[in-house]
């Protein structure tokens, strides 16, 4: 049997993938250490500078505050609806992770949390390049180098081929686990609460094609 892997796809900018990561972070944790970990990025909402529809904003805000109902521990911060004018582009976030990555492996999560950071609890807007360059200055990134990934065609085609292989395993939804044995996919169901399901279900999937 070959090395399992497990795929987390995902997109800094969904409120859900927010929620998810406290049990995410354990879920690594608990993992066994010869698992390698795959971040794919799913590209919620293309590039636009038009300002979200009042129906869009509606349903981020419902989205919200049934997060906020129902994840322990997880808070947001509203004044980012007042302060900004909202844009439904999740690209230029995207962009940023893979650029973030390409200067630093260990920098790929290091940006997504503090694209996370900005937006949900500093009230900032990630669909801003003076934003995401604000994330890299924090992250400890070179500025100028940063700057120009973010635009290159190497990153632009990096975020292309992640968003296909995400949507050839059979992902649409945000945040997304996928463990891969012997090329075979399998979808573990994303639990919020507790990480130790997740955990069951990849050790059983193991087990069980171990025997066949």
């Amino acid at each position: 049997m070959s090395t399992p892997r497990i795929f987390y796809i995902h997109d800094s900018m969904c409120s859900w993938c927010y929620a998810f990561s406290q049990s995410w972070a354990a879920l690594q944790q608990a993992l066994p250490r010869d698992m390698e970990i795959i971040y794919l990025v799913g590209g919620l909402a293309p590039d636009t500078t038009e300002p979200m529809p009042l129906a869009t904003q509606k349903m981020v805000q419902q989205a919200w505050q049934r997060i906020e109902q129902t994840v322990p521990g997880v808070h947001f911060n509203w004044d980012f609806w007042s302060r900004n004018t909202p844009i439904r582009s999740t690209y230029p976030a995207c962009r940023a992770v893979l650029a973030a990555k390409k200067q630093r492996a260990e920098a790929e999560p290091e940006m997504i949390r503090a694209i996370q950071t900005a937006y949900y609890q500093q009230a900032k807007n990630p669909s801003l390049p003076e934003t995401l360059q604000a994330c890299a200055d924090e992250v400890g990134l070179d500025a100028e180098t940063f700057s120009e990934d973010l635009k290159s065609p190497a990153i632009e085609s990096e975020l292309q081929q992640q968003m296909q292989r995400a949507r050839s395993m059979e992902v649409y939804s945000y945040p997304s686990l996928r463990l891969v044995i012997n090329n075979a996919v399998f979808p573990i169901a994303i639990d919020y609460l507790d990480y130790r399901a997740m955990l069951d279900e990849i050790k059983a999937i193991e087990s069980l094609v171990a025997k066949t």
